[in-house]
């Protein structure tokens, strides 16, 4: 006995799903104007955003009389590309960058280690009284750093060590410690302890268990966290003015100082230059590591 197949009933019917479509005039038009009110968004923002930029450098390129006669949104009657090495000598932003990363890099290190193993001790040890040391810590970011300067210098000044880095980097520490060993607690929180509970049956030390898991598991944390105290301590004044005591001690934000000439007159020019120097700079690392925490985010959401 043969049978025989229907043509008819047996042809492949394509799901209305994926058939192609195509969208008449009128929906497309809709679809368009739907998008505008986001599209206007996106420009405002980017307007925003670099519109300051533009701002900044259009101005560097200026003359003081060109500056102060003509809006300050108007090019260059002469563009004056020599702004830029007046501000790289008169700032003597070669000393002041090195002194900034001479005071920021041992900082951050010093930070992200305290922190961390601040963090590690308050959430994953048990020990009588964790709760009252971290709300100690958290009482650190309720002081204001104008308070403590004054009794911070006469410290400083007894002991002899005024005239050098080392006041800045403590200063910058201590003030970065209450900030970095909340987060990192409320990130270890997160992370299951029996994971290092697992550590120590297997005979791992506390130190060990530290280094070997815990680091390694925070660190987008510590990138995170970084890049926060990073620009903090960066974007500094009033510590780096007070406590640099030498000229040979200014960190970048106090050699902007030096554009201020005889009586408060400031050569706008060199000034805006510089400030795009250190700017543009920062604004490159600031991308590059933002690229690195997303990256680092993604792959962490990932579990095999």
């Amino acid at each position: 006995m043969t049978t025989t197949l229907d043509p008819e009933t047996t042809a492949v019917h394509t799901p209305r799903a994926f058939e192609p479509h195509h969208r008449t005039p009128g929906q497309a038009i809709a679809h368009v104007l739907r998008r505008i009110p986001t599209w206007i968004t996106i420009a405002f923002l980017l307007l925003v955003t670099l519109y300051p930029l533009f701002w900044m450098v259009i101005n560097s390129l200026k003359t003081n009389a060109d500056f102060l006669s003509n809006p300050s949104y108007a090019f260059p009657e002469e563009w004056h590309w020599d702004n830029y090495v007046i501000a790289w000598e008169t700032g003597n932003l070669a000393t002041t960058i090195s002194n900034s990363l001479i005071v920021t890099i041992p900082s951050l290190i010093l930070i992200v280690l305290l922190g961390t193993a601040a963090g590690y001790a308050l959430e994953i040890l048990v020990f009588k009284g964790r709760a009252m040391v971290l709300l100690i810590f958290l009482a650190g970011i309720m002081i204001p750093g104008q308070m403590i300067v004054l009794p911070l210098f006469n410290a400083f000044f007894k002991l002899g060590i005024n005239n050098s880095y080392l006041p800045m980097i403590l200063i910058y520490t201590a003030a970065g410690l209450p900030l970095t060993v909340f987060m990192m607690a409320t990130y270890f929180r997160a992370i299951p302890r029996e994971i290092f509970e697992a550590a120590t049956i297997d005979g791992a030390s506390m130190t060990r268990s530290f280094f070997a898991i815990g680091f390694p598991m925070m660190r987008n944390a510590v990138i995170t966290v970084a890049i926060v105290q990073f620009f903090l301590i960066w974007n500094d004044l009033l510590i780096a003015l007070i406590f640099g005591g030498k000229r040979s001690l200014n960190t970048i934000q106090v050699g902007l100082l030096n554009f201020s000439g005889e009586y408060g007159a400031i050569n706008y020019g060199p000034l805006f230059a510089a400030i795009c120097i250190t700017t543009f700079g920062i604004l490159i690392l600031y991308l590059f590591l933002n690229q690195r925490i997303m990256k680092g985010l993604a792959a962490g959401a990932v579990k095999g």
